[in-house]
């Protein structure tokens, strides 16, 4: 006598835990993926940010080296506030100096260079930029109160008043990169500095 076989389907009750399993385990797995997707998004415009800073930075670094009298035979340096610097330099090494200003913007936290070409004879440096560049975005130095640019004499005594900007010899400046404060990975700080070479300390 042959045994009979069964074979038993799945009931109901079985059938709706099996369902609401496979869509937690779903909606789980979702989650993550879409979180790491995130956070990834989040590090790589992170990175982006404080590689355009460092660009930036190398930038303005390199101009406040070459600073020099004006083509109008004007100071090299013109404005030294804390959040803003200007001067003359011959960015592009054509015999002709340029003025230049670096600035953090407060209402966008943009940090941007502004270029002004001579023009005429006697040259004359116009009210507006020929070209103006953003160099980085979300930069927190107003929010948390840290000067971008600091100045100093020779001896490294560092000058507050523009009463006292033919003294200045010395600069720093700090950008601090943070395109969401709340959240980590947190904050980049690029610090940097340069020398007036071309400034003589007989004016």
């Amino acid at each position: 006598m042959s045994a009979l076989l069964y074979t038993r389907g799945m009931t109901l009750v079985e059938a709706v835990v099996a369902i609401a399993l496979f869509t937690v385990l779903s909606l789980v797995v979702t989650n993550g993926i879409s979180a790491l997707y995130r956070y990834n998004a989040y590090t790589f415009a992170q990175a982006y940010q404080v590689q355009n800073a460092r660009s930036g930075m190398q930038s303005l670094i390199r101009d406040v080296r070459e600073m020099t009298f004006g083509d109008n035979g004007s100071f090299p340096l013109v404005i030294m506030e804390p959040h803003k610097i200007g001067f003359y330099s011959d960015i592009d090494r054509d015999q002709s100096v340029e003025y230049v200003e670096y600035e953090l913007i407060a209402t966008t936290t943009e940090f941007v260079k502004r270029v002004y070409n001579a023009t005429g004879t006697p040259p004359i440096y116009p009210v507006v930029p020929d070209t103006t560049y953003t160099l980085s975005q979300y930069v927190q130095n107003f929010a948390q109160n840290i000067n971008t640019f600091r100045y100093y004499t020779a001896d490294g005594t560092e000058v507050t008043s523009p009463n006292r900007i033919t003294d200045v010899r010395y600069i720093t400046a700090d950008i601090i990169v943070n395109i969401d404060p709340v959240r980590d990975p947190g904050e980049f700080t690029l610090r940097s500095s340069a020398a007036l070479r071309n400034v003589r300390e007989n004016i």
